[in-house]
């Protein structure tokens, strides 16, 4: 979802719904907020990411969707027992 559409989907969103939104940092570039749909208001969402919680202001909004949960973490390569 793009624009107004994007925006609109992360008002209707509930909490709990893991979520990527790319929005505008006020540089210009754009970046990715993935992580977990905490809570919204007239203008703000705020996304429980692994860097903490981020808080996104719809007008920086460029795109938003619905993701699946993260994978189960991989087991580790090369342990040896001793």
């Amino acid at each position: 979802m793009l624009g107004a559409e994007a925006v609109a989907f992360l008002r209707a969103t509930t909490e709990g719904t893991r979520v990527v939104v790319r929005h505008q940092l006020d540089d210009g570039q754009a970046t990715d907020a993935l992580g977990w749909f905490v809570r919204s208001d007239e203008t703000h969402c705020a996304i429980a990411t692994r860097r903490g919680l981020e808080i996104v202001a719809y007008t920086a909004v460029i795109a938003a969707k619905a993701v699946p949960p993260p994978p189960p973490p991989r087991a580790r390569r090369g342990t040896t027992s001793q």
